[in-house]
């Protein structure tokens, strides 16, 4: 068992993927494991040298370079452990002030989310045909015929690299996700494409 406690509020995160204006939250604002539950912090980022690797692989060979951001990646995972929690504010029923409940989905916050997310992915992604690299375990290789793609993971962005774009868009089918074009900006590099090639660049 797990026992958290949650609150209500501005998402507040930093990164590629800007939460609108006036949303709230519902997430963990503290997190008391039980032996060997939970403690284990785990975070599905993609190496940047498999990053760099990959992009020189996909100029090479002209393929396109497109960027996914999937929208509330944690929310996605499905929890094996039992989490209680206790009742987020605002949400509080004053005739039952000792009742706690129990998670089903994954929350922000959460040590177990991280995991649950990518659980979550990687299962999907291997019945679509991809297979998970050795060196990487944020790297999916898909093969089938002349089709070939690259999906690299960066918690909830996602560019792809394809010669083919029909499992990109069963992603889409699965989970909530917005396709944001041409590569132009991951893990604070800027891309820009020039005629010999792409540009990165932090300013």
């Amino acid at each position: 068992m797990v026992p958290v406690h949650l609150d209500v509020a501005s998402p507040g995160f930093q990164g590629t993927s800007a939460a609108a204006g006036g949303h709230t939250r519902l997430f963990c604002t503290s997190s008391v494991p039980a032996t060997g539950l939970g403690n284990e912090t785990f975070s599905p980022v993609v190496k940047p040298a498999t990053v760099r690797t990959v992009l020189v692989l996909a100029l090479s060979r002209s393929w396109p370079i497109h960027q996914l951001d999937v929208k509330n990646a944690f929310l996605h995972g499905t929890l094996t452990e039992t989490v209680y929690c206790s009742q987020p504010t605002g949400y509080v029923d004053p005739t039952r002030l000792e009742m706690v409940g129990r998670l089903n989905k994954s929350l922000y916050g959460l040590k177990l989310a991280p995991r649950a997310w990518y659980s979550r992915f990687a299962t999907f992604l291997v019945s679509l045909g991809f297979t998970e690299a050795k060196s990487d375990t944020s790297l999916f290789v898909y093969r089938c015929g002349d089709a070939t793609a690259y999906l690299l993971l960066y918690v909830e962005d996602i560019p792809p690299v394809s010669t083919h774009f029909r499992p990109i868009g069963s992603l889409q089918q699965e989970f909530a996700m917005k396709d944001l074009g041409v590569l132009h900006h991951f893990l604070g590099v800027t891309a820009e494409p020039r005629p010999s090639g792409l540009f990165l660049h932090q300013r």
